[in-house]
């Protein structure tokens, strides 16, 4: 796959025009304060009840309502959470003049038809592989973030060149833009959330811990042994891939890797993670969005409540009293 740098990417398509971020939550502030240290012209536009002025104020980032913000762009990048997005658009496309750009940092709006937009608009994503945070932090140490770029609407023909400078602003340019399309990037994070990082691995990590814990372990002996160590997994994958880490590790260590992983991972596994690729694929996971959305988030709710309540959770604060 090919990998754009900063040195490949032409900075030109974005100088001089207005970019109006939607959305100052973990991607919108890094964006717009990257934009802005950039040289780029940034505004926030934000209702009148929001509750990020006070933010966006101490951030030195200028703001302006709405509908405002759109009507004076040149890009809206739309940065709002996901099942939030088909309002927020309903709301600003008769403020979004003829030939603007609607940029998205993840496909799903578009990939499912929560959003249709109109033919004249330019219609890119840029997705950054981190949080904003992580996104912003590399930033002001001269650094940047992987991410992936598409394009879903090229009325104009140079879409594709504003969707790189724009990465290129937000420091992306730096570690490299990878192409890709929005149902590509959409359907690998959905599946990436519930059936690997951020799904599967904490129940992996909960489970190993009760059973620790169940069989006479101290909850600080399991915490560490099943949670704490998972840091260094990641640094060691990050720095040396897979097969170094295994590398990495002791003797002792990589054989039980080998005897017990595909223990817990085998065939059943696997083809439950291709049922949910399925299901994602299908909109099965959007429409579920969507009604969560409507009906006030009963499923997250109940899930953080019970999230809080967790015996791992007392192992972890037995370890930091």
């Amino acid at each position: 796959m090919d990998r754009k740098l900063d040195a490949d990417i032409d900075s030109a398509p974005l100088a001089g025009l207005r970019v109006a971020i939607i959305g100052y939550g973990n991607q919108g502030r890094a964006q717009a304060l990257n934009l802005r240290d950039s040289g780029v012209d940034v505004v926030v536009g934000l209702r009148e009840a929001s509750s990020t002025r006070n933010k966006t104020a101490s951030d030195g980032i200028a703001t302006a309502p709405l509908i405002d913000a759109v009507s004076a762009a040149d890009v809206a990048m739309l940065l709002a959470p996901d099942e939030t997005l088909a309002a927020i658009y309903r709301e600003i496309e008769p403020g979004l003049k003829e030939g603007c750009a609607l940029g998205f940092s993840h496909g799903l709006a578009i990939r499912f038809g929560f959003i249709v937009p109109r033919s004249d608009l330019s219609v890119f994503m840029v997705a950054p592989k981190g949080p904003g945070t992580a996104l912003r932090s590399l930033y002001e140490v001269g650094e940047g973030m992987v991410a992936l770029y598409a394009v879903a609407q090229d009325p104009k023909g140079d879409t594709e060149m504003l969707a790189l400078a724009y990465g290129k602003a937000i420091g992306c340019g730096r570690a490299g833009m990878l192409a890709s399309s929005f149902a590509e990037e959409c359907e690998a994070d959905l599946f990436n959330e519930q059936a690997v990082v951020w799904g599967a691995v904490p129940e992996i990590l909960i489970a190993g811990f009760d059973t620790l814990v169940e069989a006479g372990v101290s909850e600080e002996v399991a915490y560490m042994e099943c949670v704490g160590e998972l840091k260094l997994l990641a640094e060691l994958i990050e720095a040396r891939g897979i097969a170094g880490m295994r590398e990495a590790i002791s003797n002792t260590a990589e054989l039980g890797a080998v005897m017990g992983g595909r223990r817990i991972v085998d065939d059943v596994v696997r083809s439950r993670m291709s049922a949910i690729l399925e299901e994602i694929r299908s909109g099965q996971f959007a429409n579920a969005l969507k009604d969560e959305e409507a009906s006030g988030y009963p499923l997250l709710r109940e899930s953080r409540e019970t999230a809080r309540t967790l015996r791992v959770e007392s192992g972890r604060k037995r370890l930091q009293d």
